[in-house]
C-alpha cells in the first residue's frame, strides 16, 4: 500500500511517497513558490522514482501554505502536526524541534509521548529564514550551498542584524566596504539566523533532545550557530525539507489503517 503526503510551501513543494506507512518510496522537492507548477512537478517526480500512479495511491495528504488549493488531496493538516509527526517518526527521542523554511521558522515543543505541547512561530518577516540567506548570498555574490564552507573560515564573528532583512542587508554592504573579510560577515549572519530562531525555542522552553528540519538545516554552518546559541547538540533529520511531507504521507497511512 502507498501513501503520499505533499507540503506546499511559500518557496518549494515537497513530495514524499511511503510504502506500507514506514518505507520510503520516494522523495521529491522542487523550489518554487505556491500557486505555481512547483506542486505538479514535485508530484511528478515522486511517482516516477516510486514507480506507482497518484490514482494508485491508497490514500494523499496535503500540508503547507497551498495545502488547502490541492485539488487531488484527501485531507489536510497544519505544517506544525505535519514535521511533529515527521519528526517523530525518525527520532523517537525528540522534544523539541527547529525548523527553518524559505520564508518562515517554527520552534515545536513535544511532550514525552511525543505529541505537540506548544510551538512559536516567525512567519511575518524573513529575518531568520532561508529567504534571508538567499538575500544575504546575493549581497555577497556568492551561491548559497557556499555560505557553510565559508562559515568555517572565520576567525572573527560580524554583527549582523537579526531583526530585520533590510537593516542585515545595509549592514552587509557596510561590512564588505570596510573591507571584513566575508567569512567574518557569513559567520554573523548564521549567528544571525540562530538568534532568531533560538528566541522561538526559549519562548516555548528548551527540551532535549533537539532536531532541525527545513531546509536551512542543510546549512550546518546555521546549524553550529544553533548549537552555539543554545548550548545543546542538535540533530539534523535526514532530507530535511521533506519532514513536512513525510508526516502528512504518515497521518495519510493512519487515515487509511483506521478505516481498513
Amino acid at each position: 500500500m502507498y501513501t503520499i503526503g505533499i507540503d506546499i510551501g511559500s518557496a518549494s513543494s515537497k513530495v514524499v511517497v511511503l510504502r506500507d506507512g514506514c518505507a520510503l518510496a520516494a522523495a521529491a522537492a522542487v523550489q518554487t513558490g505556491t500557486g505555481s507548477s512547483g506542486p505538479e512537478r514535485a508530484m511528478a517526480q515522486a511517482l516516477a522514482q516510486a514507480g506507482v500512479t497518484l490514482e494508485g495511491a491508497a490514500a494523499v495528504v496535503a500540508t503547507g501554505y497551498g495545502r488547502m488549493n490541492c485539488p487531488y488531496t484527501d485531507r489536510q493538516f497544519s505544517e506544525i502536526s505535519c514535521h511533529a509527526k515527521g519528526i517523530v517518526h525518525l527520532f523517537p527521542q525528540a522534544r523539541t524541534i527547529i525548523d527553518i523554511g524559505g520564508q518562515d521558522a517554527k520552534a515545536i515543543q513535544l511532550d514525552d509521548a511525543g505529541m505537540v505541547q506548544q510551538f512559536a512561530m516567525n512567519d511575518k518577516c524573513a529575518a531568520g529564514t532561508g529567504r534571508f540567506l538567499e538575500v544575504m548570498a546575493r549581497v555577497m555574490e556568492l551561491e548559497l550551498p557556499m555560505l557553510q564552507s565559508w562559515h568555517s573560515r572565520a576567525r572573527q564573528v560580524a554583527h549582523v542584524s537579526s531583526t530585520c532583512t533590510v537593516f542585515a542587508e545595509s549592514e552587509v554592504i557596510s561590512l564588505l566596504s570596510a573591507g571584513t573579510p566575508k567569512a567574518d560577515i557569513i559567520a554573523g549572519v548564521h549567528k544571525s539566523v540562530a538568534s532568531k530562531a533560538s528566541g522561538l525555542v526559549y519562548r516555548i522552553g528548551l527540551r532535549e533532545t533537539v532536531v532541525m528540519s527545513g531546509g536551512v538545516a542543510q546549512n550546518r554552518g546555521v546549524v553550529q550557530a544553533l548549537e552555539e546559541a543554545l548550548k545543546v547538540p542538535i540533530q539534523v533529520a535526514p532530507r530535511p525539507q521533506t519532514i513536512g511531507a513525510l508526516g502528512a504521507a504518515l497521518f495519510a497511512f493512519e487515515s487509511v489503517s483506521a478505516t481498513s
